[in-house]
């Protein structure tokens, strides 16, 4: 299926600490010591100055602001994904007595990054007084106060609503197109048909035309945790849409969009996963680093061999998603190793490892993001399915890799089962490839959308020293040759 990646704006400019430092060279080089300095100086002179110095002053506080306010969107913008968002579009279908009907529409626009189990929940305020009549495709986790209602009784009369996706295996009547998918939304880059979830929602209490519907505002998105920023409602043109036939086009009568990105510093204060090294040509491993993920549940981990982690009901999840980790020294609930497994003449091969520590959490249709030079040049990717993420056109050394339907697509849960794993042959660029000063290691790793942390680069498997091998190996030629010639003599 082909598909098009969505368009989206280039991140606004941002204020750097080079701004506010080009400011400060400017300012210490506008004003002039020795007018402070000099006893011939005027007062109109020293006047001067310090007007000068007081909007010079000025310019520069108003930089240091501008920066510090700038800074928490900035850390929304994803390079290796700089149009990744999700976008939740309102479609007025028809008017009500009071109010209106709406398709509500969540498309995944994240090249990488899926909404796993437990699913996505939204949540907004209504500008007035509204009301949910019903739903098809989704439900409010709460009814709210509806005792002012005399025969028909709201779905839900509260402010601030809060909605979750219905499960699989609903009746009929109560789904909706894209809809009962327990909140699971795969990533655009992955799988765009499943990229998509909707319901319809009735509204009450509320205008009936374009000029009197007040736009819900103060959107929240859990994509299942936090993490995930919304934007303001904006009206855009209405959709259009096309009849079964292909023949004829409807639109909506009015359209409104909502734009959400996400931020892995909002999400959590320490990384949710972490990479380990090895090679064929170094006997060392570089583990993860310690407390990669922090070790705060340090204290009620499970060791992997104990009898608690063969307990009955140890991998049921809470309903906090708290997680159970086994113990590690790193304590994460993931670990990406790469290993670099083999060396020919025109190729080198890799074997890519991904386990999970967690014993309340499986991850379905997880992703793999992994930066390195040479994946321009992917030969076969056994085990995994892979397509190459060229977020610019003229860079192509970023790659997703992702389990194949129904064969690897659910990494379970912490155990000897939670673990998947791959090879990937690549094949040489002469003018580039190295194995020296940890060339053969990717850049970056993203599991989920995630950055994983990676080891420090000292202590990267190193390439061992040539003259010290060939000198181990004369020595060891002569010595044999010494040998033979006593045991012949």
């Amino acid at each position: 299926m082909k598909y098009e990646q969505p368009v989206g704006k280039p991140f606004s400019k941002q204020y750097s600490s080079a701004n506010i430092y080009f400011s400060l060279s400017f300012f210490s080089s506008s004003i002039n010591a020795n007018t402070f300095l000099s006893p011939l100086c005027s007062c109109q002179e020293l006047g001067t100055s310090l007007n000068i110095l007081k909007q010079e002053m000025k310019s520069i506080c108003g930089l240091v602001v501008l920066f510090f306010v700038m800074l928490p969107h900035a850390a929304a913008y994803d390079p290796l994904d700089p149009t990744g968002n999700i976008t939740i579009k309102w479609d007025v279908v028809s008017w009500t007595a009071d109010g209106y009907v709406a398709s509500v529409t969540m498309s995944n626009f994240q090249m990488y990054r899926s909404i796993v189990s437990p699913g996505w929940t939204l949540g907004w305020q209504w500008a007035k007084k509204e009301v949910i009549w019903s739903m098809v495709g989704a439900q409010t986790t709460e009814q709210g106060d509806c005792s002012k209602f005399k025969g028909n009784v709201p779905h839900c009369c509260l402010r601030k609503p809060v909605v979750v996706d219905l499960l699989p295996g609903v009746p009929y009547n109560q789904q909706f197109s894209n809809c009962c998918k327990a909140g699971v939304v795969s990533a655009w880059g992955q799988d765009p048909s499943s990229s998509v979830s909707a319901f319809q929602v009735s509204v009450g209490v509320a205008g009936t035309s374009n000029k009197t519907v007040k736009l819900p505002m103060n959107f929240t998105l859990l994509g299942p945790g936090l993490g995930y920023t919304c934007g303001p409602a904006k009206v855009v043109p209405s959709t259009v849409y096309l009849t079964a036939d292909h023949r004829r086009k409807t639109q909506a009568l009015m359209t409104w969009n909502v734009t959400c990105t996400y931020s892995q510093f909002l999400a959590a204060k320490n990384p949710k996963c972490c990479v380990s090294f090895s090679s064929f040509y170094n006997q060392s491993i570089t583990p993860c680093p310690k407390c990669a993920c922090g070790c705060q549940n340090k204290s009620n981990c499970v060791v992997s061999d104990s009898k608690q982690a063969h307990k009955k009901g140890i991998n049921t999840p809470r309903k906090d998603n708290a997680p159970l980790l086994q113990c590690t020294h790193h304590m994460c609930p993931i670990r990406v190793h790469w290993h670099v497994k083999l060396n020919y003449k025109d190729y080198w091969r890799v074997k890519i490892a991904v386990t999970n520590f967690n014993f309340r959490m499986n991850y379905t249709q997880w992703t793999l993001v992994a930066q390195h030079p040479n994946l321009n040049a992917v030969t076969q990717v056994f085990s995994f399915d892979y397509k190459p993420l060229v977020p610019y056109e003229a860079i192509n050394d970023t790659g997703m890799f992702y389990g194949m339907k129904f064969y690897n697509d659910l990494l379970m849960e912490a155990g000897p089962q939670g673990n998947v794993q791959s090879e990937v042959l690549l094949r040489k660029n002469k003018d580039t490839f190295t194995f020296k000063h940890g060339w053969a290691f990717p850049r970056k790793v993203y599991f989920n959308g995630d950055e994983c942390l990676l080891p420090p680069p000292d202590a990267y498997p190193f390439l061992p020293n040539s003259a010290k091998v060939n000198s181990i190996t004369i020595s060891t030629m002569v010595v044999s040759a010494l040998l033979f010639l006593f045991i012949i003599s």
